[in-house]
């Protein structure tokens, strides 16, 4: 076995696939020379944001509170506190890419809260990753049995496979961050970036003898 001749290759894939989650933040502020001012506005700009997402279901598949920030506001010249100012973040997940603009364009549309997004991806199970993993596999096959046919050789058996890693393209974002009150909200259409997907594999393949004369 170990004196049989071995042809070593890398096989690659590479394909765009259509996004299958969207995650935007949506953020909450409020700011106030007064502190219990401040925290109220804050709790009730942050119990309207939730009502909104409570009203957007099933369209909203996760809602997850991340950061709260409440700080005071002091003069550079000192430590005197001029004001106080909150925030509360909430990231929000979607398969509804259809509801997703209006969504987004809605909570936007609160006073005092901001809106960044969207971020679009595949879930981590998705049936791309593994359908990417057999295209590499095969990729990998298919040089081989190339080499082995230039030395008028075979391909007889695999003797090693190992993955080499897969990685997919940087994160895609849309950006809209403003608030707006007082007015029907405009219509916004999104479009779905496709997500690059690559993977690669190293191989080992016992051959046949070569015909090298």
């Amino acid at each position: 076995m170990a004196d049989e001749p071995v042809v070593a290759v890398r096989g690659e894939a590479y394909r765009e696939t259509a996004p299958e989650l969207a995650r935007f933040t949506v953020t909450a502020v409020a700011r106030d020379r007064d502190r219990e001012t401040t925290l109220t506005r804050l709790a009730e700009r942050a119990a309207a944001v939730r009502a909104l997402l409570d009203a957007a279901e099933p369209a909203v598949e996760r809602r997850e509170t991340g950061q709260v920030h409440v700080r005071p506001v002091t003069k550079r010249s000192g430590d005197r506190v001029v004001a106080y100012q909150g925030s509360v973040s909430t990231t929000v997940t979607t398969t509804d890419f259809t509801a997703l603009g209006d969504l987004m364009l809605r909570l936007a549309d609160q006073d005092q809260v901001e809106v960044a997004g969207p971020v679009w991806s595949l879930r981590p199970d998705s049936p791309a990753y593994r359908e990417v993993r057999q295209a590499a596999i095969a990729d990998a096959l298919v040089r081989a049995r190339e080499y082995a046919e230039a030395l008028g050789a075979r391909v007889i058996a695999l003797r090693e496979l190992s993955d080499t890693g897969m990685s997919a393209g940087p994160p895609m974002m849309v950006k809209a961050a403003y608030a707006r009150s007082g007015e029907q909200a405009p219509e916004l259409e999104l479009d779905p970036v496709p997500q690059p997907v690559h993977a690669a594999v190293e191989a080992r393949f016992t051959i046949s003898e070569p015909v090298l004369g």
